[in-house]
C-alpha cells in the first residue's frame, strides 16, 4: 500500500493569509494537532497546535510565523511504511503527501497509517510486498495464487483497492513468505500481469521489523 492511496481528502491544506484562530478552530474541528500550509500548491510547512496556542494575537496571520517540519513529507509512490517513519520520528499525528513535482496533494493521518496497518496484518514475518495493476474484469486471486505457490512460495495477505489513476483497474498487495521474489514477478510478468512496485523486508535489510518496533513504540507513548 502506497502513500497515495492513503490520503485523507476530507483534511484540507491552511493557506498563507489565514489566521492563527482559523488554524486552531480547524485543528480542532479535524481533531489533529497539526495541518500543512500551502502556497501555489507548494508545501510550505506544518502549523502546529503547541507553538499557535502560545501566541497572543490569534488573528496573525500564517505566513507571519515559522512554520514547522518544512522538510517532512513523503512522495505519492512510497510504502506506508514510510509514512509511518516520518510521522513516529518527527512525533507529528499528520504526514504531508507530494507528487514527483513536489507539489502538495494531500495528508496522511496517523491513523490512516494504523487502518493500513491493520490491513496489512501479516507483515510482521520476513517476506515481500508485491503490488500488481490489473483490469478489473482480469482479478482473480484463485489464479494468481496457483501462478505464486506453483513456485512454492505462499500468499500471507492480499489487499485488493481501487485504481485511482483508473477506475477500471484494481490494485492488488500481496504479503509473500519469500525474501526474494524474482522469480514471483517472472512469472506474474509471463502471464501478463503488471508489477507496480515491490518491497522486501528480508534477514538482512528488515525494514518491515525496524518499523513495525518503530510502531509499537508509538502507540506505548
Amino acid at each position: 500500500m502506497i502513500a497515495e492511496e492513503l490520503i485523507n481528502q476530507m483534511i484540507p491544506p491552511l493557506k498563507l493569509y489565514d489566521t492563527v484562530d482559523k488554524a486552531l478552530r480547524w485543528m480542532d474541528e479535524f481533531r489533529v494537532n497539526e495541518l500543512p500550509v500551502v502556497s501555489n500548491r507548494k508545501y510550505i510547512g506544518l502549523a502546529t497546535e503547541p507553538r499557535l496556542i502560545e501566541l497572543t494575537e490569534r488573528s496573525q496571520p500564517l505566513k507571519e510565523l515559522e512554520l514547522e517540519h518544512q522538510d517532512v513529507h513523503v512522495v505519492q509512490h512510497q510504502h506506508f511504511y514510510d509514512v509511518m517513519e516520518a510521522a513516529i520520528k518527527n512525533k507529528i499525528q499528520v504526514v504531508p503527501v507530494l507528487d514527483e513535482e513536489q507539489e502538495y496533494i494531500g495528508i496522511i493521518t496517523i491513523n490512516d497509517t494504523l487502518a493500513a496497518f491493520g490491513q496489512m496484518s501479516a507483515l510482521q514475518g520476513q517476506g515481500s510486498i508485491l503490488v500488481l495493476s490489473m483490469p478489473e474484469r482480469d482479478y482473480s486471486l484463485s489464479q494468481i495464487s496457483r501462478l505464486i505457490e506453483e513456485e512454492n512460495v505462499k500468499i500471507l495477505s492480499a489487499y485488493v483497492a481501487q485504481d485511482e489513476m483508473d477506475p477500471y483497474k484494481i490494485k492488488l498487495t500481496l504479503k509473500l513468505n519469500t525474501t526474494d521474489p524474482t522469480r514471483i514477478i517472472a512469472t506474474l510478468e509471463r502471464f501478463e500481469y503488471r508489477i507496480t512496485a515491490q518491497f522486501n523486508d528480508g534477514h538482512d535489510n528488515d525494514v518491515g521489523r525496524d518499523r513495525l518496533d518503530m510502531l509499537l513504540k508509538y502507540l506505548d507513548i
